[in-house]
């Protein structure tokens, strides 16, 4: 890959690969870090990266960031947070459509929420999920219709909502 092709792809991909870490991880500061990481990597690696192919080896690389950013935040726990949340009273207003379902999305196990996202929101297809999340073609359209149909459980009929 040549600087130019490189520059191209940060044109291309940074926000892409910005809204799927910020979808999982709901920390902007992170998520910068992470698609900071992830093109600092891809700029180490340019010579063996072939342009063709760069979409899916750069949100592969931040698919894997982001994973190990959750990893790591899994081991600490801030006791600030831990103590707000337990005193805080459960909201039960109504917040809209939008919001409930991003709600229910991050209900979601690890793999059956980025392959959503990655299909729903970001629009890619079931190869280009499944290199850069590592599972199987098959693997990523089950996990799309357990995704789909804890969803469509959850929310029900449209009428409920409207």
């Amino acid at each position: 890959m040549t600087p130019a092709q490189y520059n191209q792809c940060v044109k291309d991909y940074a926000d892409g690969v910005f809204r799927f870490i910020m979808k999982n991880l709901k920390d902007s500061d992170e998520a910068k870090n992470i698609v900071q990481n992830t093109f600092e990597k891809v700029w180490i690696r340019r010579d063996d990266v072939i342009y063709e192919k760069a979409k899916s080896y750069i949100f592969t690389i931040a698919y894997r960031e982001m994973i190990d950013a959750i990893r790591l935040k899994k081991k600490f726990t801030n006791m600030e947070d831990v103590e707000e949340n337990s005193f805080k009273s459960t909201e039960t207003n109504y917040t809209g459509i939008k919001a409930l379902v991003d709600k229910l999305v991050n209900k979601l196990p690890e793999n059956q929420r980025s392959a959503i996202i990655l299909r729903d929101y970001e629009g890619h297809d079931y190869k280009t999920i499944s290199e850069i999340t590592g599972m199987t073609e098959a693997q990523v359209k089950i996990n799309i219709f357990r995704a789909r149909q804890f969803l469509k459980e959850c929310i029900g009929k449209m009428e409920v909502l409207i």
